[in-house]
C-alpha cells in the first residue's frame, strides 16, 4: 500500500454536479481513491459555468482532476440498469441531486446499502432530506442569502453582499469528504456502512456558529468588533489589513506607527476598552497607513511581528516566495486547455502524473463499464 495515499483501493462514485459533490470526491481523490465520474449526457453543469476551452471550464478542471468520466443517461432502462451496477461495485457513493432524484435513477441509498451493507453513501442537499423546504432547488448563492452569509457580509452601506466564492458549495465539500473518511474507517472497523447527509443549510450555520452565538449572548448589541484597531486600510499604492489579537501586540503598534498616546491611554490598555473607542482608533490607524506605501508598511509592521496583510489578487499568489517554497501549486497539462495551475489540497500528498488531468465528457465510459463487467 502506498502509506501517501491512504484510500488507495477504494471506489468511489462521484454522481454529483457542480461543486459541492465534486468537490468531495476531488479530495478523496488526491487521498489515493479511484474516483469515477457519472455524468448525464448534457454533462455536468459544472462544464458549461463560466469560460470554456477544450471541453472544459475552470470549475471543471478544478474540482474533477484525476477522475474517470461516464456518460450514462438514467432515463434510458439499460442505462439506468448499468448505473446501478456500477453503484453497486462502490465503496463510496456521492450525489446532491434534491431528495429522492438519486432513488429515482436506481441508486437510492436504501437499495444500494441492501446490496453492500459496507456501502459509504454521501448526499448533500440543499435544505435536507425532509421538511417543508426539502425540495426547493439551492445553489451556494441563494444559500449565502438565506442562512445570513450576506447579512454577515455587508458593505459600509450595509448592503448585503455575495461573498466572492463558493463558501457555502466548498464547505458543504469539505463537511462531506471528512465524514465519508470518518464512514470508511467506521466501515473497516465494524462493517457497517453509513448513510453520510449533508445540507448546505447546515453547513451555512455551523460556519456562523460563533455569530449566532455572539447574538443570542448580546440580543441587543450590534455588529460586534472583537478587538480593535483592526480593519482594511489603504495605503498609498494599496490595501493592508491589520489586526489586533492583544495588548502586546497594541503596544508593538503603538510603536509602529509613533502613537505614543495608545500606551498611555489607560483604556485602551485592554481589549474591551479597545472596542469602545473602535471607530477612534481605525480612524486614526487609517490616516497615518495613507502615509506609506504597501511595501513599506508590511517591512515595518512584519518586523515588529503585527498580524497585517497585504490585499492582492489571487493569481498573484502564484509568485509569492513561500507559496513556491511550500509547492501550493502543479502545474498540469490539461488537454485542449494547457498548462494550468492546479492547487495541492491541504494535507495532501504532492499530485503525481496523471493525477491532475481533468476528464473529458465520457472520456472513460467504455474502458471503465468493460473493467466492471457492465454491457448496455
Amino acid at each position: 500500500m502506498n502509506h501517501e495515499a491512504p484510500l488507495e483501493g477504494v471506489t468511489v462514485l462521484d454522481a454529483s454536479q457542480g461543486i459541492a459533490g465534486p468537490y468531495c470526491g476531488l479530495i478523496l481523490r488526491q487521498q489515493g481513491a479511484r474516483v469515477i465520474k457519472v455524468e448525464p449526457p448534457a454533462g455536468d453543469w459544472g462544464r458549461n459555468m463560466g469560460r470554456q476551452r477544450g471541453g472544459h471550464t475552470a470549475i471543471s478542471i478544478a474540482f474533477n482532476a484525476g477522475k474517470e468520466s461516464v456518460v450514462l443517461d438514467a432515463r434510458e432502462p439499460r442505462q439506468r440498469a448499468a448505473l446501478r451496477q456500477l453503484a453497486a461495485q462502490a465503496d463510496v457513493v456521492v450525489q446532491n441531486f434534491r431528495p429522492g432524484v438519486a432513488a429515482r435513477m436506481g441508486i437510492g441509498y436504501e437499495e444500494l446499502a441492501r446490496l453492500r451493507p459496507r456501502l459509504v453513501y454521501a448526499s448533500i442537499s440543499g435544505y435536507g432530506a425532509d421538511g417543508p423546504q426539502s425540495t426547493r432547488p439551492a445553489l451556494d448563492t441563494t444559500m449565502q442569502a438565506e442562512s445570513g452569509l450576506m447579512h454577515t457580509n455587508r458593505d459600509g452601506a450595509g448592503q448585503p453582499q455575495r461573498i466572492g466564492l463558493y463558501l457555502v458549495d466548498l464547505s458543504a465539500g469539505l463537511y462531506a469528504a471528512q465524514a465519508v473518511g470518518a464512514a470508511l474507517y467506521r466501515a473497516a472497523v465494524a462493517g457497517q456502512g453509513r448513510h453520510v447527509e449533508i445540507s448546505m443549510l447546515q453547513v451555512a450555520a455551523a460556519l456562523q456558529s460563533y455569530l449566532i452565538i455572539d447574538k443570542a449572548l448580546f440580543p441587543d448589541a450590534g455588529a460586534a468588533a472583537f478587538n480593535a484597531p483592526t480593519g482594511l486600510f489603504p495605503t498609498r499604492d494599496g490595501h493592508i489589513y491589520v489586526s489586533m489579537l492583544d495588548d502586546a501586540m497594541l503596544r508593538r503598534l503603538s510603536d509602529a506607527l509613533g502613537m505614543a498616546e495608545w500606551r498611555t491611554a489607560e483604556d485602551l490598555q485592554s481589549s474591551a476598552g479597545r472596542i469602545a473607542r473602535a471607530a477612534e482608533l481605525n480612524a486614526q490607524l487609517a490616516a497615518r497607513m495613507r502615509e506609506r506605501t504597501t511595501d513599506e508598511w508590511m517591512d515595518l509592521l512584519q518586523a515588529r511581528d503585527i498580524l497585517c496583510g497585504r490585499v492582492r489578487t489571487p493569481h498573484a499568489l502564484l509568485e509569492d516566495p513561500q507559496a513556491r517554497h511550500l509547492g501550493l501549486f502543479a502545474m498540469a497539462a490539461q488537454p485542449g486547455a494547457g498548462s494550468v495551475p492546479l492547487v495541492r489540497l491541504p494535507g495532501q500528498p504532492p499530485i503525481s502524473a496523471g493525477a491532475g488531468v481533468s476528464p473529458l465528457q465520457g472520456e472513460h465510459t467504455e474502458a471503465v463499464l468493460r473493467q466492471f463487467g457492465i454491457a448496455i
